[in-house]
């Protein structure tokens, strides 16, 4: 009993190291999204899922944008929109810039380490034993 719970269990760990490794991301990419101006929530979403393949829920991403607000990365404004309800429109501040420069920075050197790492694992047959 207590082998195949094991086993279920070292099943799931792919899929969770993965949600993992994502949500250490999310930080970075809601930042990332806003480098080129700003944007209100769902756009940050739609930006998110088109160029980088992150789906997010609404309820993921607005604690993010408030946390990053609070620490002064992000600022935010409501706008009336033409038709339907005002939108919250979110933007870096400078902090939040020099932040984001210094997490792509550690991310590039980071993932381009792991990468040489990983491509024999991904170029080369596995050694039969």
């Amino acid at each position: 009993m207590a082998r195949l719970k094991l086993q279920s269990e070292e099943a799931e760990q792919p899929d969770r190291w993965e949600a993992q490794l994502r949500k250490g991301a999310l930080e970075m990419a809601a930042l990332a999204s806003l480098w080129r101006g700003r944007l209100y929530g769902l756009e940050i979403i739609r930006f998110l899922e088109v160029h980088s393949q992150l789906v997010l829920a609404e309820g993921t991403i607005y604690p993010i944008l408030n946390r990053l607000k609070a620490e002064g990365l992000l600022t935010s404004e409501w706008v009336e929109a033409v038709a339907g309800h005002p939108r919250k429109y979110y933007s870096l501040t400078e902090p939040g810039r020099q932040r984001l420069r210094l997490m792509a920075e550690a991310w590039t050197g980071f993932s381009g380490g792991l990468s040489r790492l990983l491509e024999p694992v991904l170029t080369e047959k596995e050694i039969s034993q």
